[in-house]
């Protein structure tokens, strides 16, 4: 049972209307592409994870900023029916944050973002006891110092922070050193470190931020994590790919929940690749989050890429 006021997770970071376009292939430049028709669908890295993870059972809150439009009002409609505890700061005559995002007949995205600079969260805006009464923080970084004060509140109270992050923004390096579980895209530690080897990366970032664990999402060939003993391989698992959108916020959520349900590292790995095949057999960023019966049978079930061994 959770103290009064206190959740499982906080998420601080990014929110998005999505326009998905399906194309039957990616334009050439200078080209005219026509398409067939279009989805309006709420998105962004970590309003995604926490939806996710509040359709499992978990209790939830995200911190955020939206504009007075109708964008936003979907995005406040997904958080209330979803039974997210939503602190929504909002910005009078502004523009919610909008993704224009192509995706080609194998499912893979290119993703257009336009976003207000009056919406970025600031550290001003965020309140120490919405971050610190949970058991768990999740920041994307893209609001760098918010989530930098967020993060640092959280580890001075002994709340485990997770970061999903693809861009070395001003001032990333101070976000991580208050981070537990660093989870970032295939390019992020090799730009971050100067390494040019993932593996030496990754232990690199770890042995410098001294996170709990450093790990990189790497799509069709799963993902690969260094825990300061050993490095952790998990394949990824092969399913009808209809749209890759927000997999990797549903695998942040997926580790989140695994994380929180004290399972062995590799378990959580796992259901969070499984989490996000799942996800990439539907359209848009929140599409195809399951259930966790149907995350766990297409574990059991489906049949898997190949993957590198685990380096030692």
């Amino acid at each position: 049972m959770l103290e009064s006021g206190k959740v499982d997770l906080v998420g601080v970071g990014l929110n998005a209307i999505d326009t998905l376009i399906p194309l039957a292939q990616f334009p050439a430049r200078g080209s005219k592409t026509e398409y067939t028709g279009a989805s309006i669908l709420p998105g962004g890295q970590v309003a995604t994870t926490v939806i996710a993870c509040q359709s499992w059972g978990l209790n939830t809150r995200y911190v955020g900023k939206l504009g007075d439009d109708e964008s936003g009002n979907l995005h406040r409609h997904a958080f209330a029916n979803a039974g997210v505890d939503a602190r929504l700061i909002t910005v009078a005559n502004a523009a919610s944050p909008q993704s224009l995002i192509l995706v080609d007949d194998g499912g893979e995205r290119t993703v257009l973002c336009r976003r207000d600079e009056r919406l970025l969260l600031q550290p001003s805006d965020l309140d120490r006891s919405w971050i610190v009464n949970t058991r768990a923080l999740h920041v994307d970084g893209f609001e760098t110092a918010a989530a930098t004060q967020a993060a640092a509140w959280a580890h001075s109270a002994g709340v485990p922070v997770i970061a999903d992050l693809d861009e070395i923004y001003p001032g990333v390096e101070d976000l991580i050193d208050n981070v537990d579980f660093l989870i970032v895209s295939r390019d992020f530690p090799t730009r971050l470190t100067g390494e040019r080897n993932l593996e030496q990366a990754l232990r690199a970032a770890r042995k410098r931020f001294g996170c709990a664990l450093t790990a990189a999402t790497l799509g069709e060939d799963g993902v690969l994590a260094w825990d300061g003993k050993r490095f952790h391989a998990c394949a990824a698992y092969r399913v009808p790919v209809v749209d890759t959108t927000g997999a990797g916020d549903i695998f942040h959520a997926g580790f989140i929940f695994g994380l929180l349900q004290d399972w062995p590292l590799d378990r959580q790995l796992d259901f969070a690749c499984a989490a996000a095949a799942l996800n990439c057999t539907c359209t848009g960023a929140r599409g195809g989050i399951g259930e966790v019966q149907a995350i766990e049978k297409l574990m059991a079930t489906a049949s898997r890429y190949a993957v590198a061994p685990a380096v030692d």
